[in-house]
């Protein structure tokens, strides 16, 4: 299986290509499609997937600038 995941800014996670989707005891999950957008915000009402409620909840994604590499070297 080859997939590739795309972080969208303050967005969902694309998920393109070929992969299998589980619940957490192992039930499939049939996406429906080669493209999906999973939910980051916890606010979408289909979760897992995103159903574009991050727009109107205002969701900020971390922007990485608070880790080591961002604060530089011996911080």
């Amino acid at each position: 299986m080859t997939s590739t995941i795309t972080p969208y800014e303050d967005g969902p996670l694309i998920i393109r290509g070929d992969f299998e989707m589980r619940t957490p005891d192992g039930t499939p999950i049939e996406p429906g499609r080669a493209t999906v957008a999973l939910c980051r915000c916890g606010k979408s009402a289909i979760k897992p997937f995103c159903d574009g409620t991050h727009k109107a909840v205002n969701f900020r994604a971390g922007t990485g600038r608070d880790t080591p590499a961002a604060r530089g070297p011996g911080v």
